[in-house]
């Protein structure tokens, strides 16, 4: 199995502190190296993204994790800014939500998501989910060097 040669670059985009917290220790792994970075809502996604504001200095990341329920602009906006522009449509997105209806599902695979996510409602069984992103996206799949 061959893994990542760089270290792997993460952008949660989350409002829910503790689904925060959650994600980040799912996506810990001893032998990839990767580094999350996280935002609170739309806006400041597409800003990490873009390098603009306080985020000139963000790494472009590998894959972004994108909650559908975001403050200042949703989850489904922000995925379709991202695949509308040339720069950024090539950076797999990942949806989460705890309550994504199958017209939001449909909507975020014709936006070209990589995964729509349902969030479960025991936390163990959601810690298992980001994990198995986490494997299927450090050790399987083929980023983007």
């Amino acid at each position: 199995m061959q893994f990542p040669s760089h270290q792997i670059e993460i952008l949660v985009a989350e409002d829910n502190e503790f689904d925060i917290n959650l994600t980040v220790a799912a996506f810990r792994d001893e032998i990839v190296p990767n580094r999350v970075h996280c935002v609170p809502d739309g806006e400041a996604a597409l800003a990490f993204l873009k390098h603009t504001g306080e985020y000139r200095q963000a790494p472009r990341p590998d894959l972004v994790v994108l909650d559908l329920n975001l403050p200042k602009m949703d989850g489904l906006e922000v995925l379709q800014t991202i695949k509308g522009d040339p720069e950024l449509r090539s950076i797999p997105v990942i949806m989460v939500s705890g309550n994504g209806g199958q017209a939001e599902i449909r909507r975020a695979y014709e936006l070209q998501a990589a995964a729509f996510v349902i969030k479960p409602d025991e936390v163990d069984d959601y810690f298992a989910a980001i994990r198995s992103l986490k494997d299927l996206w450090f050790r399987a799949a083929s980023p983007l060097g």
